[in-house]
Parts: C-alpha cells; structure tokens; sequence
C-alpha cells in the first residue's frame, strides 16, 4: 500500500472517533432531582425543601 493511501485510511478511520470524542466535551445541563418530605416543596432558588406556604 502506498504511503499516501495508508494515510488517507488512517485519517478516514480517525476523523469521526475524533469528532464524536470533540461533542462528547459539551456544556453539561445541571439538574438537581428533590424529594421532599410531605408537606415540603422544592426551592428552586434555595436549593432546598422548604415549608409549603398555607393560604
């Protein structure tokens, strides 16, 4: 095999593990999952359980 056809497979063979490893780098989205206990809600400003509000 000549030497420019072996690099045209090897970069054919590369670019899209490199690729998708690049957009594996991404903002990640941050969540926070809350249980809280009965008569709770979550705050999401606080970033607690608080006592649910009576009217």
């Amino acid at each position: 095999m000549k030497p420019a056809s072996l690099l045209a497979v090897l970069a054919f063979t590369l670019v899209p593990s490199l690729s998708a490893a690049a957009g594996c780098r991404g903002e990640r989205i941050d969540q926070t999952a809350a249980s809280c206990e009965p008569g709770m809600v979550w705050d999401s400003a606080k970033g607690t359980c608080v006592e649910k509000p009576t009217s």
